[in-house]
């Protein structure tokens, strides 16, 4: 088997860090003992800001730093966003609270071209996803951990005496993952173990005698010496995630940097269930007004995080914001399946189709989706009635009209009087249309297709009933 770890490092700061490019001086604040600095962004560290130091003394360095209360909701919901994201790599994907992720793939090293291939996916896949992740490979899921905290990028390979590696770790890891006690932990320290090899050479039963139980179990789990087993993370049936804000944003062009986070989160928690959807929610959370929800509406179903993000900077564009932004938060549910497809050796041949797709997507997005129509025929002999709009996509009913003549491109609304014909060179007709009789709208007619000056396709009628005259009523172009 082999495990990789996925540690989050500075969660706490990386929840409000990631819906910005240039966090700036941002420091996160914990109340209980006391108000102290729990983690801070590079800018601020280079101020002389430092973890574990008091909000006054930070801000005695850095008068211009910006506090932000530590969230462990938002901690925990951010992990569980990650899960979902890392599923695309394995079923396999256990939380380890309260930065961690483990992820068996003996079984999907082969899909990704092994053990490079998967940190490189792995790591190209965290930048859209705005997190940092430290990453490292061992045939345990604790020595993964551990491996990932004090060495990041190595891997340990499950030959004869890779257990060895474990003995130069120290001490203070047997805490990290494991019900250790810090007095525990002390204890060992008191007595002269610095290093996990150390406590490894101690006598058992001492340790045993000593409440050191838990030490024990610890080390044989690390070693595979004894079962470690894992509840698997289930990826929700619906799709929520949520970003704060380092600061509250007035404008829209930075809110569509932190969406694209949520679309990358989206997408591959699609990936992960073989599923597409054609709809999204992005809500504008405000801090004393009702939320501003967006609804992204797709032509065909689809997991593509790009076409989501163009479709939310045309909503995003046209918005005129009620207050400023405090937080995003991105809700999908209802996916469909959708089965893989093979490349194809000639290029995609449904490119054309998504392509006028994506049109009409980013066509609905700006002007409004009831701006969007297209015509369909209907059986009517009125060329005015002889039409319906409808929506975009949607199967209708095929209702061939009954036109025994040629019919123009381009259909005036109401028909221009013509005040003489005599310019005009009749070439086709007449065309005798009289209906309408039984709703009150009766026509009679003679439609001809004529030729103008100009050499237009003219399509004119001859009114029969009072007070007559010509009319033009299209053109053929």
């Amino acid at each position: 088997m082999l495990w990789f770890a996925l540690i989050l490092s500075d969660l706490p700061l990386q929840v409000f860090t990631r819906g910005v490019d240039e966090p700036g001086e941002l420091a996160v604040v914990e109340h209980a003992p006391g108000a102290r600095v729990v983690a801070a962004t590079p800018t601020a560290l280079a101020r002389g800001v430092e973890a574990g130091q008091g909000v006054a003394g930070a801000l005695a360095v850095a008068p211009s730093l910006h506090l932000r209360e530590r969230d462990p909701a938002l901690e925990a919901a951010t992990l569980e966003e990650f899960a979902a994201w890392a599923a695309q790599f394995t079923p396999c994907v256990s939380i380890d609270p309260p930065d961690t992720l483990v992820l068996e793939t003996s079984a999907s090293l082969r899909l990704f071209g092994g053990v490079t291939g998967l940190v490189r996916r792995i790591r190209a896949g965290l930048v859209p996803l705005g997190l940092n992740a430290a990453i490292a490979a061992a045939p345990t899921p604790l020595a993964a951990r551990w491996l990932a905290r004090t060495h990041p990028g190595r891997q340990i390979r499950g030959t004869a005496g890779w257990r060895c590696q474990l003995d130069e770790f120290p001490v203070e890891l047997l805490g990290d993952g494991a019900e250790v006690a810090r007095a525990t932990l002390d204890l060992l320290y008191g007595i002269g173990a610095r290093r996990i090899g150390d406590v490894a050479r101690l006598p058992r039963d001492g340790l045993a005698r000593r409440q050191a139980g838990v030490v024990l179990d610890t080390l044989a789990r690390a070693r595979g010496e004894r079962p470690d087993p894992r509840r698997w993370f289930i990826p929700p049936e619906r799709f929520e995630a949520r970003l704060a804000l380092p600061a509250s944003i007035l404008h829209t062009e930075p809110l569509l940097f932190a969406a694209g986070r949520l679309f990358s989160g989206l997408s591959a928690w699609l990936a992960a269930r073989h599923a597409a959807l054609d709809r999204c929610c992005l809500c504008l959370e405000h801090e004393d007004r009702p939320d501003t929800v967006l609804e992204i509406v797709t032509g065909t179903p689809g997991r593509d995080d790009g076409r989501l993000l163009m479709l939310a900077r045309e909503h995003l564009a046209a918005l005129a914001l009620p207050a400023p932004v405090e937080a995003l938060r991105l809700s999908a549910d209802n996916p469909v399946s959708t089965p893989g497809r093979t490349p194809d050796l000639f290029g995609d041949p449904d490119s054309a189709r998504d392509s006028a797709a994506l049109l009409l997507d980013r066509l609905r997005a700006r002007l409004g989706r009831d701006a969007v129509r297209t015509v369909h025929p209907v059986s009517e002999h009125r060329p005015e009635r002889a039409w319906r709009l409808a929506e975009p996509g949607r199967l209708v009913p095929r209702d061939v009209p009954p036109a025994a003549g040629p019919r123009p491109l381009w259909l005036m609304r109401e028909p221009r009087a013509l005040d003489s014909i005599r310019a005009l060179t009749l070439l086709n007709g007449p065309e005798r249309i009289e209906s309408g009789w039984w709703d009150g709208t009766d026509v009679r007619r003679d439609y001809y297709v004529a030729r103008a000056p100009d050499a237009a396709l003219w399509w004119v009628f001859e009114l029969q009933d009072p007070p007559g005259g010509w009319y033009v009523h299209g053109y053929f172009g």
